[in-house]
């Protein structure tokens, strides 16, 4: 194998500026139409008169963004459209596609779950499609100089879809109701896809390794790779405590007296805002302390938020004003730690198959998160908030001792965090 495979090997010289504009309007087009489901559809279901029971099977919209490692390698062996380049040939198809699906759904009654269901899951399909296509993309254009931004610029697109499709999707439909706003939001789908004309792909790696050696990309192909499982491992471990609290944070400031009006707003725009400078401050951050720094320092402050959140819960810190502040902190922390974990990520990801490499370690981490977030409530009911949160601290240190171990492995150097030692790379000569 080649030496870089795993590192990635640094892109021809291309104005970053421009390389960042592409990016931010790639992944803010994936993220209306994701929060317009996620975040608005819900509650708009509900108004209409939609039992939560049928609400509750939406969630099933989130199995496509678990499951794309499936056809991620399909995305990096094949383009779509080929005169449009390989990743490109993928995303605008797709694109446009999501937003006349978004219109469509316009033209449904907000009674109709099921169409309305089948459309917003091909959504869904589309969207996380785009994605490994967008982040093969991203992994092949971003540099160890520039990768902090982009990935920080990755985030920041994030909390804007959570604003455009989430926040301002719900103010279109209280004010022009369902048609006029899903109209709306299937144009604002669409204009992120002015960026595409500047995307300037690289082409195809040669391929260096006598045939018989030769491989396509697959999911087999990354775990072969030297330090590959030290990755993976981490992506299951480092965040494994969050979905803990965060599938009962919001019921948890409903039962410490924290006003619904508020928790709108926390969870909303506040959120929205927070990642934003979140991300700014991560890319800053590792220019300045390095990725494996970096990671610790954010995990650690992870854990001091849900030692908040336990001592709330034991009283010793009554009332809404810890469980709140814990709870705007730690919004800011987790959208530092994705523009750190996309960082390292990135870097564990071959040009061979970058898409599927990234979408390995993205889906490796978000499973965890789930299973997390589905039983927070049954440990909740069961042995109470105190115990939840506890659980989650200590977790939350042992995936501390744990990352800072595998990071070691790794070797991460420099103020970027840029290289892994040289045994993974002599191995990788010699692979």
């Amino acid at each position: 194998m080649a030496t870089r495979e795993l590192a990635g090997t640094p892109s021809p010289r291309t104005d970053p500026r421009r390389l960042f504009a592409v990016l931010g309007g790639l992944y803010l087009a994936q993220g209306i139409p994701t929060y317009l489901l996620i975040v608005a559809l819900p509650p708009l279901l509900r108004e209409s008169g939609a039992s939560r029971t049928t609400i509750g099977l939406f969630s099933l919209l989130m199995l496509p963004l678990v499951l794309k490692f499936a056809w991620a390698p399909l995305i990096d062996r094949y383009p779509l459209v080929r005169r449009l380049g390989h990743r490109r040939g993928w995303i605008v198809p797709t694109q446009i596609a999501v937003a006349l699906l978004i219109a469509a759904m316009a033209f449904l009654s907000p009674t109709q779950t099921g169409l309305l269901f089948v459309c917003a899951l091909c959504i869904t399909l589309l969207s996380s499609t785009q994605d490994i296509a967008t982040d093969g993309f991203a992994v092949r254009g971003l540099t160890e100089e520039t990768r902090a931004v982009g990935n920080a610029i990755q985030a920041g697109s994030v909390a804007l879809g959570v604003i455009v499709g989430g926040t301002l999707s719900l103010v279109l439909f209280e004010h022009l109701g369902w048609r006029p706003a899903l109209l709306t939001v299937s144009v604002l789908a669409m204009l992120p896809l002015l960026v595409a004309p500047l995307m300037v792909e690289r082409a195809d790696p040669p391929e260096t390794r006598p045939a018989g050696q030769r491989t396509r990309p697959s999911l087999a192909a990354f775990f072969r790779r030297p330090g590959a499982w030290t990755v993976f491992l981490f992506a299951l471990s480092y965040r494994a405590s969050e979905g803990l609290v965060r599938g009962m944070e919001g019921t948890y400031l409903v039962d410490v007296g924290l006003p619904l009006s508020w928790i709108g707003y926390l969870q909303g725009s506040a959120a929205a805002g927070a990642g934003l400078l979140g991300a700014a401050a991560a890319a800053l951050l590792i220019r300045r302390a390095g990725l494996a720094a970096t990671l610790i320092l954010l995990g650690t402050l992870r854990t001091l938020c849900f030692l908040a959140f336990s001592l709330s819960a034991l009283h010793v810190l009554p009332g809404f004003e810890a469980a709140m502040t814990a709870a705007a902190f730690q919004t800011f922390v987790r959208y530092m730690e994705l523009v750190a974990i996309y960082s390292l990520f990135m870097r564990a990801s071959g040009t061979d198959q970058p898409g599927t490499d990234f979408t390995i370690l993205t889906c490796a981490e978000l499973v965890v998160y789930l299973v997390g977030t589905s039983i927070a409530g049954l440990v909740a009911d069961r042995f109470g908030y105190p115990a939840l949160f506890l659980s989650a601290t200590v977790l939350s240190l042992l995936g501390i001792a744990l990352a800072a171990a595998m990071l070691r492995r790794l070797s991460l150097s420099g103020p970027t965090g840029t290289d892994l030692s040289a045994k993974q790379s002599a191995a990788a000569q010699t692979g």
